[in-house]
């Protein structure tokens, strides 16, 4: 990739940013037409091979949308809150909030496809993400079945719109319907990489262990009688989490973690990053995971 002190292009849509921009070049910027952000870091090939192909793409979508490039070894907090594992790592933002992604250096074919996907190549696409806007809505106020038909209308039409799938997976799991919402989430193509997918997909895995641990009463008494009771603490924050309790189920596994970074190779600290991971990377939750977590891994 191109160092950060290159001259930023003329047209205003590709740009480096840091830490304290942030919120101005892409929340912000959000508001107005999709903004992809790119994390990478000078060490980092395919980070170089990706550049020059996304590069284009986004010039060729002709202000639909715009790139900042963030240097993950300059700026590391916003990769960390947003559960970056790998690099090169593409996050789109509408609207404020993170919608869509990929990681790794794809083709020209698929990056040109992620960005219509995200800006809409033109009027269906554009009816697609009204559909979308809508079902969220009714969602948001109670009204499942309304919000699953047009999920459903818009996949007759568009069976392979990973955020329909994700949205519809996600309303099976807030009514309590684990198994349709694995069947949903299955729907997905193969290959999608996808945050929002990715998080429901952790969401339902969360959910299978929940139900499984029974009543957490039995729990709750090991780990008083025995607070060194690693397994019981850590049973204990799934189903905590089954509850939606996450502040509790989080606080669990940090004790774990300032107790004893070994127990289970670092099973405590790898089960909160799938917490945040299902949570979503903007949830307050694992916002103050993350931040607690730092305190304790760099203390």
């Amino acid at each position: 990739m191109l160092a950060a002190t290159a001259a930023p292009p003329p047209d205003g849509l590709i740009k480096d940013t840091t830490t304290a921009a942030f919120r101005q070049d892409v929340i912000a910027e959000s508001m107005k037409q999709p903004v992809l952000v790119d994390f990478w870091a000078p060490w980092c090939g395919p980070c170089k091979q990706l550049t020059p192909v996304i590069e284009k793409a986004v010039r060729a979508a002709g202000g639909k949308v715009k790139l900042v490039k963030m240097n993950i070894d300059q700026h590391p907090q916003i990769a960390g809150q947003l559960g970056v594992q790998s690099i090169p790592a593409v996050y789109a933002f509408d609207q404020g909030q993170p919608v869509d992604g990929f990681m790794g250096a794809l083709p020209e074919s698929q990056v040109q496809a992620f960005i219509d996907r995200v800006a809409g190549p033109g009027v269906a696409a554009n009816a697609g993400a009204e559909l979308l806007a809508e079902a969220a809505a009714l969602a948001e106020a109670g009204d499942a079945p309304g919000a699953a038909e047009l999920y459903g209308a818009v996949l007759a039409e568009e069976p392979d719109n990973v955020a329909a799938i994700a949205a519809l997976a996600k309303l099976h799991l807030d009514l309590g319907d684990v198994e349709g919402a694995r069947r949903v989430a299955d729907m997905a193509p193969p290959a999608a990489k996808d945050p929002a997918l990715a998080g429901i997909r952790a969401a339902i895995e969360l959910a299978e262990q929940a139900a499984s641990l029974g009543d957490l009463g039995d729990l709750e008494r090991k780990v008083a009688a025995d607070p060194d009771d690693h397994q019981a603490r850590f049973d204990l924050a799934l189903g905590l989490n089954g509850r939606n309790d996450r502040e509790a189920a989080a606080d669990q596994l940090l004790t774990i973690v300032r107790k004893d970074r070994t127990w289970q190779e670092d099973g405590a600290r790898k089960q909160l990053v799938q917490f945040f991971e299902a949570w979503g990377p903007m949830d307050p939750a694992t916002i103050a995971g993350r931040k607690r977590l730092s305190s304790i891994l760099f203390a």
